[in-house]
């Protein structure tokens, strides 16, 4: 191969790994299950079951992130309310969620979210734009990235 022929090569690979989308909000789902602070543990565990979910964004009315409820926040629950005789109804999402809720930039690297995962030991990331819930990123998506992109330039 010339030198010519390299160059050409080059800028069409590089033309082509520009336009394949990288960022967490190519492949972020945002048509999230959500939850709010006053809902019943009983109302999400039934919620989780159904979509096949192991946790979701909880937000208040204005749709601002304000914490996470998962599987395990809900077995914790259960637990509790067994060993201190507690219906399962009488308790709410604000008093089992987490609140410290790390989130990621939508402009990410899918790859580097990647890392961040990894590093973490989280599940799942929120995505929050100007103070509002706008989607989220999961292992599975950025495996599903990592598939769909098999064979491109990754940077």
């Amino acid at each position: 191969m010339g030198i010519k022929s390299f160059i050409a090569s080059r800028k069409q690979s590089k033309n082509v790994s520009q336009n394949v989308p990288i960022k967490v909000s190519d492949y972020m789902t945002r048509k999230l299950i959500t939850f709010r602070p006053e809902q019943s543990i009983e109302e999400v565990i039934q919620s989780l079951i159904k979509h096949k979910i192991s946790g979701g964004p909880v937000v208040n009315e204005r749709k601002e992130l304000i914490g996470i409820i998962s599987e395990g926040d809900c077995l914790k629950q259960i637990s509790d309310s067994r060993y201190y005789n507690m219906p399962l109804e009488q308790q709410n999402v604000e008093h089992r969620m987490v609140t410290n809720v790390e989130t990621i930039d939508g402009n990410m690297n899918v790859f580097d979210a990647a890392n961040k995962f990894l590093e973490s030991k989280i599940r799942r990331f929120p995505i929050v734009e100007k103070g509002k819930l706008v989607g989220q990123i999961s292992q599975k998506d950025i495996l599903k990235a990592a598939i769909k992109l098999k064979g491109q330039t990754w940077k």
